[in-house]
């Protein structure tokens, strides 16, 4: 009689269906370590089952591509021979569970699958989502988040160089914690995860196995109810201190010839790691598990396959360059064992003390997993959170109180409570730390640098999917664009709710449509990412959350350009039109507590118009800073202008013209394709021309001056002072914001 029950089944995740395809795809019926072994591999977070047959969609080649999705990271060319290997990961679900083993073991994981790739990790991004700081439950979960973060990266010697943090209460529930991380390899030296030649010794090395983790892909793969927090043995220990061994230890490896393939154990652990690398080869592997160095006795199978133990990797060495690999792991103190060999039959075949204990095709598990087409409607609530009607809505009275409620709310605030907690100059190599659009960091041997950001309107997603996708990649692009660099590749994290629900997955496909066209529209390809669904919790989900980490070139370092204004007397030059665009702003959440409306409206030529005129002018030396407008429109891009700098702040006086604009929206819309520039006079009338030349809209609208920011709208009669606040002001309220809240409660 079979051992398999149905409530076992169940307790695995797998429907009927998929049961009966596992019973198909063996011949039999599974035993309990197969059972845990498809259960992880066929989980959503591991076998993309609802997502795969959209995700296909995205553009993922181009020029510079060297890697694209599949592997453990992606890779664009950067020239001289160099390649930079980057990726963005979440670790949501175990985040809320236990807020500093999440946060730190998901920096662990990103960080194993760039230097996996070959590629030392030299930056780290996070992109947070958490709910109002008001609360007791939000305010921990965020140090929570934040310590771990920090004390992962810092301990590993990679700086977090930047990031974006947003808070709304539809994430209190669900907080969203996805970290990119950037590597620098050899073109010619890139490492992949394949089990090559029959016969080739399969090898394990870094930390002990234990019990941590063991179905966390799983419990990844699940929504959240009010029991969820009883979860917490699914959640992994890290050490970061271990991770630099085994760090130091691979890069040795690679440096010789010495391995045919090489993948961290990240989720579903040895299970993934072996079944992965023999599919991609069209191979099989044996294992012996008798040889697993662990940490805990009398450990099963089924443990020893599915745990999640942080820090470890599986190789596959060159027949007989064995003893070389073990003296290397063992001179890092890593434990290291050879574990099992390459087999030419395309069976992941497990032992343990001679008895065969898991037999099932490598390529079942990795590839031949369901795949689901699941059913995706327009919500009948759609119309009802687009419908915004503007003239029921009272314009702006005291814009000088507006912009100061903007510049502290928690979104728009200074994020310098979080980023002080992180070493972002370890290495040396940091050009633009965090708080300027992009962060930069020095490519060292070359005259080049590297600018990369993280962006998402998770509000701009929930009125309007498609439209606020391309919206996250016009922003994402027009940030790197304002560092100096031109856009040349993106990873994504996408961070949705229970993909069974039509709406759900209404949001999800419509998503993945805006990404195409914006990213085909500026040439940008996908060379990684990763899909985070079941961001539920008793039925209420996320909003939509296309997180997009995308990297940009600085060809020469010494024109990398940062978002304060640098001078008294410059010229204050705006790119780019306001048109009515309040629906979804931080203006209307914020002083009108409205989330609703249509988002801003882009127009892709006129965008990419926009960043080949920038670029073009920032090369040509002509550019002191440049900001583009996003959250909290104009007024808020120039206050971040004047007080972001990391050495002194500089008032600023403007006019503006209101032509047929509510005032509101001139001053707080979020007008798309709009960068505020600072020049000196003597490029003024080159950076004029330049911008007429292109179609692009050109004004000088103010001078850098004084220690306010002054801002006149100028109708049909005579110009109107409407905001008139001392700097420091301003910077007060925008740069303690955090810090008043969470020490205040």
């Amino acid at each position: 009689m079979s051992v398999i029950t149905n409530d076992l089944i169940a307790q695995h995740n797998l429907t009927g269906d998929e049961y009966k395809h596992i019973i198909e795809i063996l011949g039999r019926e599974p035993n309990l370590t197969e059972l845990g072994m498809f259960s992880v591999m066929w989980s959503e977070h591991c076998s993309y089952k609802s997502s795969r047959v959209h995700l296909k969609k995205l553009p993922t080649t181009g020029p510079r591509v060297v890697q694209g999705p599949g592997e453990n990271a992606g890779a664009v060319d950067i020239g001289d021979g160099l390649c930079v290997v980057f990726k963005m990961e979440s670790h949501n679900h175990p985040s809320f569970i236990e807020p500093y083993q999440g946060a730190a073991t998901g920096v662990g994981g990103i960080l194993r699958d760039v230097f996996t790739m070959g590629a030392r990790p030299i930056a780290l991004l996070d992109s947070l989502r958490f709910g109002g700081l008001d609360t007791a439950k939000n305010r921990h979960l965020m140090k929570g988040v934040v310590s771990g973060i920090a004390g992962y990266g810092n301990c590993m010697g990679v700086p977090t160089v930047g990031g974006e943090i947003v808070f709304n209460d539809i994430y209190s529930l669900n907080p969203l914690v996805n970290v990119f991380c950037l590597g620098i390899a050899h073109k010619d030296k890139i490492f992949r995860g394949t089990a090559a030649g029959v016969g080739n010794p399969v090898i394990y090395f870094g930390s002990k196995t234990g019990r941590d983790g063991i179905h966390g892909a799983t419990m990844a793969s699940d929504s959240f109810d009010d029991k969820s927090e009883q979860k917490r043995p699914t959640v992994q220990v890290g050490d970061p201190f271990q991770e630099k061994l085994l760090l130091e230890a691979c890069l040795e490896l690679m440096a010789g010839d010495l391995l045919v393939g090489i993948q961290d154990m990240g989720a579903a652990g040895l299970t993934s790691s072996s079944c992965e690398m023999a599919s991609r080869a069209g191979n099989g592997i044996e294992l012996d598990l008798t040889h697993v160095p662990r940490r805990e006795p009398s450990m099963t199978p089924y443990e020893l396959m599915l745990s999640e133990s942080q820090e470890r990797m599986l190789m596959v060495a060159k027949a007989g360059k064995e003893d070389e690999c073990l003296a290397i792991c063992r001179k890092w103190d890593l434990d290291v064992a050879v574990v099992g060999r390459v087999t030419g039959d395309g069976i992941l075949r497990v032992k343990d003390h001679g008895t065969v204990v898991a037999e099932i095709p490598a390529k079942a598990l990795a590839d031949d997993g369901p795949r689901y087409e699941r059913s995706y409607t327009l919500p009948p609530y759609q119309d009802i959170l687009t419908n915004l009607n503007c003239d029921l809505i009272p314009d702006v009275k005291d814009a000088n109180a507006v912009l100061l409620s903007l510049l502290e709310s928690s979104t728009i605030a200074s994020k310098r409570w979080v980023y002080h907690q992180y070493d972002h100059m370890v290495r040396t190599n940091t050009m633009v730390r965090p708080g300027s659009d992009a962060a930069v960091v020095r490519i060292k041997g070359t005259n080049k640098a590297v600018a990369m950001t993280v962006d998402c309107n998770s509000r701009y997603c929930m009125l309007h999917p498609y439209e606020g996708a391309r919206l996250a990649v016009a922003e994402a692009a027009r940030n790197l664009v304002c560092s100096g660099a031109e856009p040349i590749g993106l990873t994504d994290c996408l961070n949705f709710g229970n993909p069974e629900r039509s709406d759900i997955m209404w949001q999800f496909v419509l998503t993945i449509e805006g990404m195409k066209d914006a990213c085909e529209h500026l040439r940008v390809p996908i060379v990684s990412g990763n899909v985070s669904f079941y961001n539920e919790t008793n039925g209420l989900s996320i909003y939509p959350t296309p997180m997009l980490g995308m990297v940009g070139l600085i060809e020469q370092a010494d024109r990398t350009t940062t978002q304060w204004f640098k001078a008294e007397g410059d010229d204050i030059i705006l790119l780019g039109t306001a048109r009515e665009d309040l629906g979804g702003s931080e203006y209307l959440k914020v002083v009108q507590a409205r989330e609703q409306g249509s988002p801003p409206f882009l127009n892709m030529n006129a965008e990419k118009a926009l960043h080949d005129c920038v670029l073009a002018m920032i090369r040509a030396g002509m550019v002191q800073s440049a900001h583009d407008c996003s959250d909290g429109g104009l007024a808020v891009a120039l206050a971040e202008s004047a007080m972001s700098g990391p050495d002194r702040l500089l008032g600023a006086v403007v006019t503006l013209a209101l032509g047929r604009l509510r005032k509101d929206a001139v001053l707080f819309g979020e007008s798309q394709s709009r960068v505020v520039l600072s020049a000196k006079l003597v490029h003024r009338q080159a950076i004029l021309d330049s911008a007429r030349r292109v179609g692009v809209p050109v004004a000088v609208i103010g001078s850098v001056t004084g220690n306010r920011l002054v801002i006149s709208l100028e109708g049909e009669q005579s110009a109107v002072k409407v905001i008139d606040v001392p700097v420091a002001m301003l910077y007060d309220r925008w740069a303690f914001s955090i810090e008043r809240t969470l020490h205040q409660a």
